[in-house]
């Protein structure tokens, strides 16, 4: 019998110290523990209208979908059905960017995960990313859609090489540019007291893992957290928008029921 937890959720996005617009997209669907973060691209703020639709049909269809599905249903049929709203997704960013040419070209990276009872399922596109911290240790949990990831998991450049290229925001995938998406979904355990972290790369662009780490260890509020994330990514330049969605698990109060 799987264990029940409670999920706590805080949510926040900057612009940053460079950018004119932000074209960071996120939402929380607390009551069924759904999140979604998305990091537009495309020139005429187009990208900011990616990463809205991008969020939009998450929220409004795949979230309205777990609402009527109930707490007791099962893990492959949310698989399916969040990779068919993400093809729905993809197709009405394809059709926008078709139907307005100051559109053309425009994506969106996405990350998008539900707490189901005891276990995450993560779907990811691009490189927004999900960050697991069980006890004092971070775990990245999202692999880059990207070039350069694609470079050192071949061993041709290290990480170290990787993270000073001047390629590192070529992506590899992302929603809204072909007619295929390939969405890459993994499932994880959760146990009471794990803390994620889901992102856009305004703030692993800045910060490294190490640097999360050690932050993300300070049993601080979520709010507080969350702030603090911010407030380095832009004390360290402040590039791009910055986005962040925290989450923490807790063991449920005895005798209570939960999703």
């Amino acid at each position: 019998m799987s264990s029940l937890l409670d999920y706590e959720f805080c949510a926040r996005t900057d612009m940053g110290r460079v950018r004119s617009n932000n074209e960071d997209a996120l939402a929380v669907c607390a009551d069924v523990r759904l999140i979604v973060v998305a990091d537009g691209m495309g020139g005429y703020n187009a990208g900011e209208v990616a990463s809205a639709m991008a969020v939009q049909v998450l929220e409004q269809e795949f979230g309205a979908w777990l609402v009527a599905a109930g707490r007791e249903v099962d893990v492959t049929l949310i698989r399916e059905t969040l990779a068919a709203c993400v093809d729905r997704a993809n197709t009405d960013i394809l059709n926008a960017a078709l139907a307005h040419p100051e559109y053309a070209g425009m994506g969106t990276t996405l990350v998008v995960g539900v707490f189901v009872r005891d276990r995450l399922l993560l779907g990811h596109i691009g490189d927004s990313r999900g960050y697991l911290l069980r006890g004092k240790q971070l775990r990245r949990i999202t692999r880059d859609h990207t070039w350069l990831q694609e470079q050192v998991d071949s061993g041709l450049m290290t990480l170290q090489d990787a993270r000073h290229s001047g390629m590192r925001n070529l992506l590899t995938r992302a929603l809204g540019v072909d007619p295929q998406v390939r969405l890459e979904i993994n499932e994880f355990t959760v146990q009471a007291d794990d803390l994620f972290l889901f992102c856009t790369d305004g703030l692993t662009d800045r910060m490294t893992d190490q640097d999360l780490e050690v932050l993300l260890r300070d049993p601080s509020p979520l709010p507080l957290l969350a702030e603090r994330l911010l407030q380095q990514a832009n004390a360290l330049g402040g590039r791009d928008n910055t986005s962040v969605v925290l989450a923490r698990a807790s063991a449920a109060a005895a005798g209570m029921v939960r999703r």
